[in-house]
């Protein structure tokens, strides 16, 4: 534009040193009409350039609901919005985490059984009792904890089917706390116990505070030295 002016100012001169007022006037408009076009084409140029930015703009954002195309709020407005996005990924990315949960619970549950909304698995590698626990919870489990008779018989059969060698699990009953108080893996009270009263269980001794369930004394339970190495059961609820 700036040029278009000096041009148009030179030729003004030009045609007033020769005092020809038809071509002062022609030279006039013609130059004129070249500035105009090429602000035109300018302001084109930098229409198309808007136009662009904001598509890629909305392009990058995080979709949401479409609407027709309006000027981004300011202030607390756009806040607000951003909030909302930020909150909106984070369902979506719980929502992703609970199915991937889903999906680890069902890999276990078909290794093992279901019974009473809860997938029990067996696991042959014996361990001390609180590394059988963290084991389990890394496999997004606790140790398994009988609540009744039925769920008890339950772990029994399925131990008795699935092991080889030792019949004995650990499971997620202990009095490492207070002696003779037993709590679950949540150091919540149990109020179901089966005891092998055969064999004077549970004992007493501060030592074995820790309990686990016997296949060959039919399921009955026996506390133990925490330390002793044995197989478990893992418990998975179903959500």
């Amino acid at each position: 534009w700036s040029q278009c002016s000096e041009r148009t100012q030179t030729s003004i001169k030009r045609a007033s040193i020769y005092e020809q007022p038809a071509v002062f006037l022609g030279v006039v408009s013609q130059q004129h009409k070249v500035c105009h076009r090429v602000l035109d084409m300018a302001r084109l140029a930098l229409s198309v350039l808007l136009f662009l930015s904001f598509s890629l703009l909305c392009f990058c954002r995080p979709s949401r609901t479409r609407k027709a195309v309006s000027p981004r709020p300011s202030g607390g407005a756009a806040g607000a919005e951003d909030d909302d996005v930020r909150a909106q990924l984070e369902r979506l990315w719980q929502e992703v985490n609970s199915l991937k949960e889903m999906q680890a619970l069902q890999t276990v549950c078909l290794r093992g059984i279901k019974a009473h909304r809860k997938c029990y698995l067996t696991i042959e590698e014996p361990k001390h009792y609180h590394e059988a626990n963290e084991d389990c919870i890394a496999q997004g489990g606790t140790l398994a904890t009988p609540r009744d008779v039925m769920e008890n018989n339950e772990l029994r059969d399925y131990a008795k089917r699935s092991a080889s060698g030792s019949r004995d699990f650990w499971i997620g009953v202990a009095d490492i706390v207070k002696e003779g108080q037993y709590v679950d893996v949540n150091s919540l009270p149990v109020t179901y116990l089966n005891w092998d009263r055969s064999k004077k269980q549970p004992t007493g001794t501060k030592r074995e505070s820790c309990v686990a369930l016997s296949v060959a004394a039919h399921g009955k339970w026996y506390d133990e030295v925490c330390r002793s190495l044995k197989k478990y059961i893992c418990e998975y609820v179903i959500p």
